[in-house]
């Protein structure tokens, strides 16, 4: 049932936006692998007129939790970040100050979750400041209580970062394999 009705979203999408020209809400699916308890397919948009693409399938990279969260500076573990995926929290500086951080630290994009951790429905457009400046990597936005979830899940394990596949096709996921976070309404 699940994926009837996301295939349904999606052909909704695809008719309004030829119908009407109009730019809808995108959205970008990744799945973590390990830790195991939180092993569900997220959801996230990218950033609206900054960044680039998935232009490449990983199927196993680390998500590394940036230190200090909101990466407004030098990384203390941007050692780590270098070739994997940030995973920062919203606040403190822009969203493409953000983004660029992680790419000067050699990351391949960016999670930015909300850090208003009760957040399980609302999605904020991340738009472009008013610098002028630009970034390469791909940007995402992730609802709060999935970026929280996913940080706490790391804690209580010890880890210093999460296995993930990016991006993830969820139309070509049979519906009983399709693993949604439960706190999620999708």
């Amino acid at each position: 049932m699940v994926a009837f009705w996301l295939l349904w979203g999606y052909i909704l999408v695809c008719f309004s936006s030829l119908v009407h020209g109009l730019r809808i809400q995108e959205y970008l699916y990744f799945q973590v692998l390990s830790p195991g308890d939180i092993r569900y397919i997220f959801t996230a948009t990218p950033a609206k007129d900054f960044g680039g693409v998935f232009n490449t399938r990983y199927e196993q990279i680390y998500l590394v939790p940036a230190d200090p969260p909101e990466a407004c500076g030098t990384l203390n573990n941007g050692v780590f970040i270098d070739g994997q995926i940030a995973l920062v929290e919203r606040g403190g500086c822009s969203f493409l100050s953000k983004t660029r951080i992680v790419q000067e630290h050699g990351g391949r994009a960016v999670i930015i979750a909300d850090n208003a951790y009760d957040n399980d429905n609302s999605y904020v457009e991340m738009i472009q400041d008013s610098t002028q400046r630009t970034a390469d990597i791909p940007a995402l936005f992730l609802l709060g209580r999935d970026g929280y979830m996913i940080r706490r899940s790391l804690d209580q394990h010890g880890l210093p970062w999460a296995v993930i596949s990016i991006p993830v096709n969820v139309t070509s996921i049979p519906t009983y394999e399709l693993m949604q976070p439960p706190w999620t309404f999708w």
